[in-house]
């Protein structure tokens, strides 16, 4: 592409009068990029992130040793060196090759818990935004009843009755963290359904559940993404949390959690067992939370230019 086909094209995108539904969508999208190229904590949040997902998905090819297998006689707890270079647990297995094969329990539970809390969140926020009333007040109630615990214990307790993995951990972190979406789904749907553009729509018959699924979720969603996005850490933090009090992936699945609960009685001697893990869990979360306010700012139709 020569620079007057780039400088065409930029011009095109960021017109002030667009000619198409696409090239308004597609204007937008790539003004938001531009916001969010600027912030350069975001970017390395969003390096950060990607290199985790390419981690995850070439674990195979990256871990240099099993991270099921060890060696109790030869390779039991050695620091850091060339061979091992985040040292071995008690069991004389690599840290580093755990640490990688469970950047994939990482991901795991952060796509489904997205998966499963995000859109829960989203349609009660708006079903009770547009409904008002009776339904606003009773989904509300029971939003309030979920956000009066704090989300750990809340988690911990749906655990203890679904019984400890991976897959219930993943459940009881969803059903704790949707209320957060709810929330804010509502409040957004509060200012939207007053605008002319959706009475306009009611004016034309359509249906309380197409306006709601058609016109009002789609606004509501950048603001749930951002909000999922900056909670990232957090569920990350449950998780690992769970993992540590043995109710999350069991052993000898290599959850960074339980890779901490399994070095803190080295942590005074061979601090590498429980170090790697807990710098890992902290790279994590930081970089969610940097990606996370990169999004705010792109995502904000104010801040987009």
């Amino acid at each position: 592409m020569t620079v007057t086909e780039a400088g065409g094209l930029h011009a095109w995108l960021m017109s002030d009068r667009p000619a198409s539904r696409r090239q308004a969508a597609l204007g937008r999208a790539y003004g938001a990029w531009r916001t969010f190229a600027r912030n350069r904590l975001a970017m390395l949040g969003l390096l950060i992130v990607l290199l985790l997902v390419g981690v995850a998905l070439f674990a195979n090819q990256l871990a240099p040793f099993s991270p099921f297998e060890g060696d109790l006689r030869t390779t039991r707890l050695l620091p850091p060196s060339g061979q091992f270079w985040l040292g071995t647990d008690d069991q004389g297995r690599d840290i580093l090759s755990r640490l990688i094969f469970g950047s994939r329990i990482t991901l795991f539970v952060v796509f489904l818990v997205a998966v499963l809390a995000a859109p829960i969140g989203l349609l009660v926020g708006t079903v009770a935004g547009y409904a008002g009333g009776l339904v606003d007040a009773a989904l509300m109630r029971i939003t309030d009843i979920f956000l009066a615990f704090p989300r750990l214990i809340l988690a911990l307790a749906f655990v203890a009755a679904l019984g400890p993995g991976i897959e219930n951990a993943v459940i009881a972190i969803a059903i704790t963290s949707w209320p957060a979406y709810a929330r804010l789904a509502r409040a957004e749907t509060l200012t939207i359904r007053q605008t002319d553009y959706i009475a306009a729509v009611q004016l034309i018959g359509a249906s309380p559940w197409r306006i709601v699924f058609r016109h009002i979720m789609p606004l509501c969603v950048s603001s749930v993404i951002v909000r999922v996005t900056l909670d990232m850490a957090g569920i990350i933090l449950t998780a690992a949390g769970l993992g540590f009090l043995g109710l999350g992936a069991q052993p000898p699945s290599p959850e960074w959690g339980a890779m901490i609960a399994n070095g803190r009685q080295y942590v005074l001697d061979q601090w590498w067992v429980a170090a790697a893990p807990g710098a890992a869990i902290f790279l994590i979360s930081l970089a969610f939370n940097l990606l996370g306010d990169g999004l705010r700012d792109a995502l904000d139709p104010k801040g987009v230019k």
